[in-house]
Parts: C-alpha cells; structure tokens; sequence
C-alpha cells in the first residue's frame, strides 16, 4: 500500500466580519473559485482521507462489449473513498468508482485537489462542488475529473446527514420509505442459461421484485433463447428488462425491439450508442417498450441532450460518475419536470437514498458486488429496497475495504 505523508493545513482565515467594507470574502464575491466560508459558518472541515481500494470480482464478468470484441472481461472494480471530519468531530464517507480503467486516475486528481476542502463549511456542498471543479478546471467538467469530484460530494452529504440524525433520503425529502429494486448481476451473458434461471429464482426469493438480463450478443437469436427461457421462468407477472449495453445499431436495435415486443419487457436499455440522442429518440418513438440509458453519461448537460431530444423514457443516471449527489439532484429536478421514469445505475447504496426521494416511482439496481466494502446491509423484501434508520448513507467501510486498499493520502489533521 502506498501512503503518502500528512499534510497539515494553514491556519484557516477567520469568518468575515459582517460590518467589515472589504474582506476576502467580498473580494472573492465575484469568483467562483475563490468564495471561502463566510460568516456563518459554525463548523470547518480538518481533515481528509482519500483510499484507492480494488475490488475483486469472483468470477470475470462480460456483458456485450466483451463479446463484440470492444472490452475484455471485467475482474475487478476500482474504488475511491473519501473521508472528511471537522474541527467539531462530524464525519462523513463518500465514494466514486471506475471499471476497468480509471481508477489511478480519479485517486491521482483527487489528491491534486482534496486540499481545497480544509478549512471550509462542511455545509456549502453546492459551493464546494463548484471550488473543486475549478481547481481542476483545466480537464474539465465532465468524465475522470467529475467523477473524482463525486466522492468528495458524497461524503458531504453524508456528513451534512449523519449531524442532522438522518437518513440521507429524510435530509433531502422523501417521497417514500422503500424503492422498487431489480437485479442485474444474475444475467450476464458469460452465464449459462440454465444458471441465469437459477439467479433469477434465488433473486426473486431473497425478495427482489425485477430481474434484467444482458442481450446484445452478435447472434440475436441467442438473445431471443435466452429471454424467451426466462420469461417462461419467471411468468409474465415479473417484472423483467434487458440490456444491450449500446451494442446494436439502429437497424439492429429496430428489429430487436420489435422481437422483444411480446415479452412485456419494462424497458430495453442502451439499445444504441450512449451518446445517440437522436437515434434513441427515433427508436422510443417506434416502439412499445420503454427506452431506458443514460448510465454511460457523465455530466448532467450530457443527459439534457437525452431529455431534450426525447431519447429516454426512463433516465439512468449514476451520482459518481455524472459528479456526485448534488449534480444528481439537479438531473433529477429536470427529469420529474419531463415526466420521466428514473432507474439510477450501480452504487445502489447512494441511489437507494436518491430514489427515495424522486417524485415518480422509481428503481433502483441491485448488485451485491459492494457488500464486502461495507459493514452494513440493505434490507430487501416484497420487492423493495428499503431506507434504513442509520443516518446518513448508512454504511461504514469494512476491514476487508481496507485490507484492498492500494494507496491512501491524508491531508489536514484529524480532531
């Protein structure tokens, strides 16, 4: 494991003075990158924690990208966890991720900017959003340097919970206790079918209400077999979504979407290129199936090209990769406002809290690929995912986490 050594932070200014002409804070009024903590500030944050952990997969995953040549199996998951306290002991724990490649590099610019964050309000999430994106400002605002971004406003938000006594779904308004939930990691295509049956059953067993299964195989009748094997599995009362993973193209996509027409699916998902806005369009607009994509996306601009030209009727943003919740909750504003269906990708331990609190019903993705990082557990039953009581996200890193840990970087000091 590489550390690198603590780096202890200057000495904050102090909060400006409300009758004072000219501070820092009203000099800096003006620019985004240079605001402070102001006046009202009650707490400041001391210290960080940054881990790049690797997860292990048992068995190497493959979906349709593997099998049409672009991408090898996936072994394992690249995560980066942040964690923040204050001068007056509040914590939070937020965290990013990355398949396959990535990974070095979100940890690399996330210590290149954590140190911005010492010394501020804890509570200025909307503002410290903005302060690490300028401090990166020369790559971007979208991709790697958001998605690094994501860890640090997660952790935000869990802090700003875990000190009001919430769960993070009550602090930003719940419109409800429990979340309708699916699950992917049981149809892959490296499966067996005869195992994705299999899968299917032990899910809907354990309580979860929608099963998806993996399609965009360079041979469409393999698809066909295979969900015409699950169908028949699971009865036409299940809930169940396919996944081509943007493998088709638009006449592909066209003819396959017509052949699934009779499974009853909820949705097809990235039938096409994640960012075809006008072909998705087209093909929501010929078929009876629901269109769901979005999850490839990583800013929220990049989805208002999907909204705006009509491509989804179910919108699939993923939090760490578009730049974390508060990105996340303006994305979510803009889809309730066009109606949309919301089923957030991955990460079900934020987007459970996030779901939560979406005016339309929605679902949430259930992977258990995480459970190791964590020392808690999400309740599923009738199938829901349901809000715990535990403020917050709710989940503390496991010992196995940090036994994964590749590298770390502390700065400030810690209360």
């Amino acid at each position: 494991m590489v550390s690198t050594t603590n780096t202890t932070p200057p000495t904050p200014p102090s909060p400006a003075s409300p009758t004072a002409p000219a501070t820092a804070q009203a000099a800096g009024s003006h620019t985004a990158g240079s605001q402070t903590a102001g006046a009202a500030t009650l707490d400041r944050i001391s210290w960080l924690r940054l881990s790049s952990v690797t997860l292990p997969l048992e068995t190497p995953i493959s979906d349709a990208k593997v099998f049409t040549g672009r991408q090898k199996p996936m072994t394992e998951v690249a995560f980066l966890f942040v964690e923040i306290a204050t001068e007056q002991g509040h914590e939070g724990i937020g965290f990013g991720y990355s398949k396959r490649a990535g990974g070095p590099g979100q940890f690399a610019h996330a210590r290149e900017i954590a140190e911005n964050l010492l010394g501020e309000d804890p509570s200025d999430i909307g503002r410290l959003w903005t302060k690490l994106v300028w401090a990166g400002a020369s790559v971007g605002r979208s991709g790697l340097a958001t998605q690094a971004v994501a860890a640090f406003d997660v952790a935000l938000w869990d802090l700003k919970a875990k000190r009001a006594g919430l769960p993070l779904a009550k602090l930003l308004g719940a419109h409800r206790d429990s979340v309708r939930c699916y699950n992917t990691s049981g149809g892959f295509l490296h499966t067996p079918t005869e195992q994705v049956l299999e899968n299917a059953t032990a899910s809907l067993e354990s309580g979860i209400g929608g099963i998806k299964l993996k399609v965009g195989h360079p041979d469409g009748t393999y698809d066909l077999a295979r969900l015409t094997a699950v169908r028949e599995h699971v009865g036409d009362g299940v809930p169940l979504m396919v996944d081509a993973n943007q493998q088709w193209d638009r006449p592909t996509a066209q003819r396959m979407g017509r052949a699934m027409e009779p499974f009853g699916l909820t949705w097809i998902e990235e039938p096409l290129d994640a960012y075809d806005a006008q072909g998705h369009a087209a093909l929501a607009a010929s078929l009876d199936t629901p269109v769901a994509t979005g999850e490839m996306l990583a800013s929220v601009a990049e989805h208002m090209e999907l909204i705006r030209h009509g491509a989804a009727d179910v919108i699939q943003p993923d939090a760490p990769r578009i730049g974390g919740i508060t990105q996340f909750l303006k994305l979510a504003a803009l889809a309730e406002h066009h109606h949309l269906q919301l089923a957030p990708h991955f990460a079900m331990e934020i987007h459970l809290h996030l779901a939560a609190a979406y005016p339309i019903e929605p679902w949430v993705e259930h992977f258990d690929w995480l459970e190791p990082l964590f020392n808690e557990r999400l309740e599923i039953r009738d199938g829901r995912m349901h809000v715990s009581d535990r403020p917050g996200l709710g989940f503390t890193l496991s010992d196995q986490a940090r036994a994964w840990t590749v590298a770390t970087h502390e700065a400030g000091a810690r209360p």
